[in-house]
């Protein structure tokens, strides 16, 4: 008896038929055929030595060497007076004055909102860049016609955009986030685009010979052969979030890791400053590791 699956179950199946079923070879001018080498994700295991993994955590902990060592190196230095304590505070200095901000409540304020700004800008922006790379990536016209504009805008600095967002919207959450979603458009944008311009033909062949062809064609076949390319635009993306937030909440802030960066340096807390800095990269390490386990997940499902 035969069974219906449901639409995404269907696409899933389309999909990996399409790439199944997609020529292997590459016939010459005279007929002659050359194997065509054949692919596929790489597994981010694939270059831990084979003692590490099994180790439970040995990933982890090999991972974790360098940031010790530069804790060991940085108490080291701040120990024997290399630097003065306003140069260089010691760790548990930054550690106590992040406690004093968590027990007044400003420190979870200040980690919540940059979250919130960054995810609402990545989102955003990311998905701009994801349905702009795929109409210029697909559309020879619109990629004559667009692609220069969007790769001059491409050149303009991060922090020549806060006056102009400024003016237009104000010192209000808009504006900061604009910026955010402006720093996360390009790279994903610049991955889709180029991946859309290089899929393999043969696959677009396969599919249309199914019957498939605009949007469902984009869905079904183009997009999951090139959802690689797409998840290191999204990481790019993800880390220029965070390094436009900086920016972002230099207009008017009065809450977020940006604005405590900022509002630290003109108070002379150089332990507040480094807390800040701190806090961003183990936030944007964090972000990161959970969209490489969404990548995880997206390639065991498309590739």
């Amino acid at each position: 008896m035969s069974q219906t699956l449901p639409d995404d179950a269907r696409t899933r199946t389309e999909a990996g038929r399409f790439q199944e079923e997609a020529p292997a070879q590459v016939v010459g001018e005279r007929g002659s055929s050359a194997p065509r080498p054949v692919t596929g994700p790489v597994s981010p295991r694939a270059g831990v030595p084979a003692r590490v993994r099994r180790i439970p955590g040995g990933r982890f902990l090999l991972g974790a060497l360098v940031p010790i060592a530069l804790l060991g190196l940085w108490y080291g230095v701040a120990a024997a007076g290399v630097f003065s304590a306003v140069q260089l505070p010691a760790p548990q200095t930054v550690l106590s004055a992040g406690a004093e901000l968590f027990e007044r409540g400003e420190l979870y304020q200040h980690i919540a909102i940059s979250v919130q700004r960054v995810l609402i800008g990545f989102g955003i922006g990311a998905g701009l860049g994801l349905a702009l790379g795929s109409v210029l990536g697909l559309s020879k016209v619109a990629d004559t016609l667009l692609h220069p504009t969007i790769g001059a805008f491409r050149a303009v600095p991060s922090l020549a955009w806060v006056p102009l967002l400024i003016l237009w919207m104000g010192i209000y959450e808009d504006s900061k986030v604009t910026l955010i979603a402006i720093g996360a458009f390009f790279p994903v944008f610049t991955a889709v685009h180029s991946a859309l311009r290089h899929v393999d033909p043969h696959l677009v062949e396969a599919g249309r010979a199914f019957g498939y062809h605009g949007l469902r064609l984009l869905v079904t076949v183009q997009l999951p052969a090139v959802v690689p390319s797409v998840f290191s635009g999204l990481r790019l993306a993800l880390a220029q979030a965070w390094l436009f937030l900086v920016a972002a909440e230099l207009i008017a802030s009065s809450m977020g890791l940006g604005f405590l960066l900022t509002d630290s340096q003109n108070n002379g807390r150089t332990d507040r400053l480094l807390l800040a800095i701190i806090l961003l990269a183990v936030l944007g390490k964090l972000t990161d590791a959970l969209l490489g386990v969404v990548e995880r997940k997206a390639l065991k499902t498309w590739a």
